[in-house]
């Protein structure tokens, strides 16, 4: 497989990096906008799922599952239809409803919290789900992993009394900002997205005006005075209310929402979500909508140019590839694999050509640690490692380097610091 370049691509494109690395693949047969995510790109979307979801528990999140489809009239009631029908799959006929694929999470979500009645003292109560939606792009504009028709969303829906939202937006906000740091996406700025003067939002003019002030004080106090700056845009808010997007640029300077935290009383209001408060009578909760590692297309995408495709080592497709000089050496290169994948981590043995041809190939592919076996390192017990990321090459005594990569696969460094060889044996 060679890497090739398309007219008007950087040499970072991730549809680029994609030829060398087989992350995802298209088929006319199914569709534009539709990638399908091969064993390597299942790999990363793993890790970034079970990163997802870690901070999801740590953060007092529970989780559901939902149906990607809903009835037409779900969607007309929450107030989705008004606004994205257009960009929404036609709707399915069976019997007497119509079904469509939902263009967001937060209406099922919604549906849970409503079934079941709710006290103040259970509040808040945080819904998770990576769920997957539909937006109905034009042939035109869907491109490899950036812009896609089924986006799996990293999706959180809070439920609270309005006491507890500046304490929510804040927690969302500190767990999104973290979740970035592990990745290694720079934060360029966090962006207050609010209304315009247009008619075409939901809510008063009091709300917005508490929402947009809820968040701005939410942000000072994540934000700090060394944290990424916080910038409002006039114009850039939800239909149903502000929020708190957290913007990155790749390396040819164009801005994505990596993330973000959202205030809603629209559908509270529209689904009728309520709770019990201390005095007996029901309130309107209110909803936040929180993202943290964010949507899997995109942020695969955002890594693969971040990084030129050399992954940090937690997030690589493979994580060691191990290759014998010679046939006499294949034994022990193959039990370091089986120990390798005995201890959770991604290994491949590779015997096949020249062992310059090999670590070509290996190189291409963006394997994360580069492990060569000859005759002295079975006599002496080693392993040679070359890591281009940490700029290392050199001997490493077997059972060092079985528990660095244990080590730095299960802390989610960035770059391994490898002992001298001296010093692991001192």
């Amino acid at each position: 497989m060679t890497s090739h370049s398309e007219p008007g691509h950087s040499a970072l494109d991730h549809r680029d990096l994609n030829a060398d690395m087989a992350i995802f693949a298209t088929d006319p047969m199914i569709g534009a906008g539709l990638p399908l995510w091969l064993p390597a790109g299942a790999v990363i979307r793993y890790e970034l799922e079970m990163l997802a979801r870690e901070i999801a528990h740590r953060d007092g999140c529970l989780p559901v599952y939902s149906p990607v489809l809903g009835k037409r009239a779900l969607y007309e009631r929450s107030g989705h239809w008004n606004k994205f029908s257009d960009d929404m799959f036609p709707p399915m006929r069976l019997g007497g409803d119509e079904l469509v694929l939902r263009p967001a999470n937060c209406p099922h979500h919604a549906m849970i919290y409503a079934s079941q009645q709710r006290s103040y003292r259970q509040l808040p109560i945080r819904l998770n789900e990576l769920a997957s939606m539909f937006r109905a792009e034009r042939s035109g504009v869907v491109s490899g992993l950036s812009r896609v028709r089924q986006i799996s969303l990293d999706d959180t829906h809070v439920f609270c009394r309005p006491d507890q939202t500046a304490a929510e937006v804040a927690r969302a906000l500190r767990s999104a900002l973290e979740s970035q740091r592990v990745l290694g996406l720079p934060v360029d700025y966090v962006r207050l997205s609010r209304r315009d003067g247009s008619d075409s939002y939901l809510g008063s003019a009091t709300q917005w005006q508490d929402a947009e002030q809820a968040l701005r004080s939410a942000a000072a106090e994540v934000l700090g005075p060394g944290g990424p700056p916080l910038v409002e845009a006039v114009g850039e808010a939800a239909f149903y209310g502000p929020k708190l997007d957290l913007q990155v640029r790749d390396q040819r300077g164009s801005e994505e929402t990596i993330a973000t935290v959202q205030l809603d009383f629209n559908q509270p209001e529209r689904l009728d979500l309520t709770y019990d408060a201390a005095d007996g009578t029901r309130q309107r909760v209110v909803m936040i909508h929180r993202g943290t590692v964010g949507a899997m297309e995109r942020v695969v995408a955002a890594l693969l140019e971040r990084y030129s495709g050399r992954l940090p080592l937690w997030l690589a497709p493979v994580q060691v590839c191990v290759l014998p000089i010679t046939p006499a050496q294949d034994d022990y290169a193959r039990a370091l694999v089986d120990d390798l994948c005995t201890a959770g981590m991604r290994a491949r043995l590779d015997t096949d050509g020249s062992l310059r041809a090999r670590i070509r190939i290996s190189r291409r592919r963006r394997d994360s640690l580069i492990a060569v076996i000859g005759p002295a390192e079975i006599i002496s017990d080693l392993v040679h490692v070359t890591d281009l990321t940490a700029d290392f090459t050199g001997p490493v005594a077997r059972d060092t380097f079985m528990e660095t990569v244990r080590s730095a696969h299960a802390n989610r460094v960035p770059s391994i610091a490898w002992p001298t060889l001296a010093a692991d044996r001192h």
